[in-house]
């Protein structure tokens, strides 16, 4: 069963979220390759999370399926996976989640436990190095637990193989010694659920995807529903929100519940130190006007990318590396945390020669693209 339609665990081991799934256990980064990209850990508009995003988020997180806001279709499937399990006293499918960072796959990995009434596991893919390590975790897990495997993907091929087989018997086999007197000794474990959340579902290998008996895909939010979930963060937090501040921050969060929570507490700073304690329209603009965020949730690196492109290449293509050195930054950090926005808005074009500025870009710099053909500077891609 496949759902379109919502964040990440700690990234140093296995970790227990004590009875029923605690909300409030933590949650670390969320890249697109399991480390937090460099560059952007001061970026406001970051989707990756920071230390004080992983404080904070645990007590932000909905507790409960109906409670979780967005995501109307794969809330729906969950929730019919869930209670056909429930119903017949079963361990239900094993669940993938995927999706770009920020959208709350760490929080419906916990919903799904507190659905169920089951402990939650919390550990990632970087931490599994050897079949040993996901040994220790699987032969220690109670009946109808649910374990979360972040970045799944970035498991060890080893513990990987050793995975097919408990998921689908429920049972490890534990090798002992080494070479031609090497010894498999079968070990039964108890029934579980897995969750395994993902930001690059293409690099799951077909066997591991394939034991998955529900996938959802996450997408981007839409601003009327950042805007209830804002309104949600400040009563958690105690901020005085008017509905068009509201409305202000969810415009410029990127289609991402962490980035609007992360822009209330810049916001609400602002307004507890500049103005009267208040988040209206008028000072949520000008906190974010601070930060450097446009009505278009663009933050400086953005627009450095941008104006880069546009007016010393032309538009391009242009190759990633020169692209980067142009403004700065490292590769990685462009490509991982500036780019996927600029390409979901439609504003820089990934080809095989390298990026090119759209005619939305040249527009939104102010400037006038010039033909198609005209186009392009073929000398921007020897390094790329």
């Amino acid at each position: 069963m496949t759902g379109r339609g919502g964040e990440r665990a700690s990234a140093g081991g296995p970790a227990t979220a004590g009875g029923p799934a605690s909300a409030g256990a933590a949650a670390g980064p969320e890249p697109a390759a399991g480390v937090e990209a460099p560059g952007s850990e001061d970026r406001v508009v970051s989707p990756l999370a920071d230390a004080d995003d992983r404080l904070i988020e645990g007590a932000l997180r909905p507790k409960r399926l109906a409670d979780f806001v967005g995501q109307g279709r794969v809330r729906d499937q969950l929730s019919l996976v869930l209670e056909g399990a429930l119903r017949r006293g079963r361990a239900p499918d094993h669940v993938l989640l995927s999706g770009p960072p920020g959208l709350g796959k760490t929080t419906m990995a916990m919903i799904i436990a507190a659905e169920l009434g089951a402990p939650l596991r919390i550990t990632s893919g970087p931490a599994i190095e050897r079949a040993g390590d996901l040994a220790s975790v699987l032969s220690t897990l109670s009946e109808g637990e649910v374990i979360f495997i972040d970045e799944i993907h970035r498991v060890a091929r080893p513990a990987e193989e050793m995975l097919y087989l408990a998921m689908e018997d429920f049972r490890v086999d534990v090798i002992i010694g080494k070479g031609p007197g090497a010894t498999a000794i079968p070990l039964d474990i108890a029934p579980f659920t897995l969750v395994g959340a993902t930001t690059r579902a293409g690099l799951l290998p077909a066997p591991l995807r394939d034991r998955f008996g529900f996938t959802a895909y996450l997408d981007f939010y839409d601003p009327a529903e950042l805007e209830v979930i804002v309104r949600r963060s400040a009563g958690l937090l105690g901020v005085a929100l008017r509905d068009d501040g509201a409305d202000e921050i969810a415009g410029r969060s990127r289609g991402t519940p962490r980035i609007a929570n992360r822009l209330l507490r810049r916001v609400r700073d602002f307004a507890e130190v500049r103005a009267d304690g208040i988040v209206n329209r008028q000072v949520a603009r000008a906190a974010l006007e601070l930060y450097e965020v446009d009505d278009n949730g663009l933050d400086r690196l953005d627009r450095a990318v941008l104006s880069a492109l546009v007016r010393r290449f032309g538009g391009g293509p242009v190759g990633l590396s020169t692209l980067a050195v142009a403004v700065g930054e490292e590769a990685e950090t462009v490509e991982v945390v500036a780019e996927p926005f600029l390409v979901r808005e439609g504003l820089v074009i990934r080809t095989p020669r390298g990026r090119v500025a759209t005619p939305a870009a040249w527009e939104y710099l102010g400037l006038v693209a010039p033909d198609q053909g005209g186009q392009g500077q073929p000398a921007g891609t020897l390094f790329g």
